[in-house]
């Protein structure tokens, strides 16, 4: 029997869970909220070691002294400028169209346990160098974990051979083994959306409030798409690396389209290289080494996602984000997109790590795990067309001839 795929048992399980919710009493829906509080500790269980060694493992591997030098910058300048602009346009976004603002989801039992209190901006920025790093695992302090672990990977490659190979592959198992771990935590979403969604739909006041607040999400998200693929993203094109962004677009169609349909920036990146050098005209040099940093570290889409997703939570719990920070949103949504991984939902994982470094509990998730699964389609396609852009601009910029 052909097993269902599992964004089709998220979307059967939200439905089950919105009808339990609806149809249910208090005492119903305790009987299975039990498995959405289950799913929660687990995926909090594997986000501080899983962003530990995914940025150590990123970090100790790319920034060896010869990809550390001019195209080395130049790609990640690009990486960095791109994400930022993707995570701003989705900021704005947000403040207009204020999806959580007035919508009545059922947090404000939550919400009464939420520390409130404000750093100023200079304490949030010394507060990002750990006293004590076991404190700052222990507390979740993120800011401070991936500050730490940037800072580990690249003294990694500042190690003799001996100790540079051996602390390499050590964190590269690790972080194989932690993929294995969250994909396994990931195959029980239907079950942690089911009794997450039934909790919350029984304790929202209105279901067609609730139906409404999450389409106003997705369409914030998905302009911000739009407008970052289609404007952005070709602007950067056109007079920076003056290439004709129509042109370039037909040349990667096919790996836009195989990022769209499996959601993976990592299992499109063979196409993408194809396309790239083939059809683009960008020489192997090139492209050996910018598409495959960029599939790891380079996602502009899930950034964006992930800055909308975590304002749309704190709106729906009620809670006024100041410029402080939201500008902490935008930094860890910066570093946490660095430190994704190209699979499936890993969006998933590194909500959980903003919504960490703000202070918002992660209950808030379970109505985005609704939707995930359409968006994550999108946000991996502008994903792997932000890397061919870059893969190009950069190209131009060394003095290469394109087909485009």
């Amino acid at each position: 029997m052909k097993r269902i795929k599992l964004h089709w048992q998220i979307l059967i399980a939200l439905v089950l869970g919105i009808v339990y919710g609806l149809l249910s009493g208090e005492k119903e829906v305790g009987y299975i909220s039990w498995m959405g509080e289950i799913f929660l500790r687990a995926l909090k269980m594997v986000i501080i070691p899983l962003i530990l060694s995914s940025i150590i493992s990123g970090v100790a591997n790319v920034g060896t002294a010869e990809n550390l030098g001019r195209l080395g910058l130049k790609t990640i300048g690009y990486y960095i400028l791109t994400s930022m602009m993707a995570i701003i346009t989705g900021l704005v976004l947000v403040n207009i169209f204020k999806p959580g603002v007035g919508a009545d989801l059922g947090f404000s039992k939550v919400v009464e346990g939420i520390d409130l209190t404000r750093d100023s901006f200079g304490q949030t920025l010394i507060k990002i160098i750990p006293e004590n790093i076991f404190i700052a695992f222990t507390e979740s302090k993120m800011l401070s974990i991936i500050f730490f672990s940037i800072l580990f990977g690249f003294f990694i490659t500042r190690t003799k051979e001996h100790s540079r190979k051996l602390l390499t592959g050590f964190f590269d198992s690790v972080f194989d083994v932690m993929m294995k771990i969250t994909m396994f935590v990931i195959r029980f979403t239907p079950f942690g959306v089911f009794g997450i969604v039934a909790k919350q739909v029984n304790e929202a006041g209105d279901i067609l409030e609730l139906a409404k607040s999450m389409g106003i999400y997705m369409l914030c998200v998905l302009s911000g798409l739009a407008i970052h693929g289609s404007v952005t993203l070709p602007l950067l094109l056109r007079f920076i690396g003056r290439v004709n962004p129509l042109q370039h677009f037909r040349a990667v169609s096919t790996p836009l389209l195989t990022a769209f349909s499996t959601s993976s920036s990592s299992a499109t990146l063979p196409l993408t290289m194809e396309a790239v050098e083939h059809n683009s005209g960008v020489s192997g040099k090139i492209t050996s080494f910018t598409l495959p940093l960029g599939a790891t570290i380079n996602m502009d889409g899930t950034a964006l996602y992930e800055c909308v997703a975590a304002m749309f939570i704190a709106q729906a719990y009620g809670i006024e984000m100041g410029i402080l920070q939201q500008a902490i949103i935008v930094m860890t949504a910066l570093l946490a997109s660095i430190g994704a991984a190209g699979i499936p939902m890993a969006g998933l994982v590194m909500i959980s790590v903003i919504l960490s470094a703000v202070g918002l509990p992660l209950e808030g998730v379970g109505l985005i795990l609704a939707v995930d699964r359409i968006l994550d389609m999108f946000r991996t396609s502008i994903n792997v067309w932000s890397d061919t852009c870059g893969a190009t601009i950069i190209a131009r910029s060394e003095g290469e001839k394109l087909k485009v």
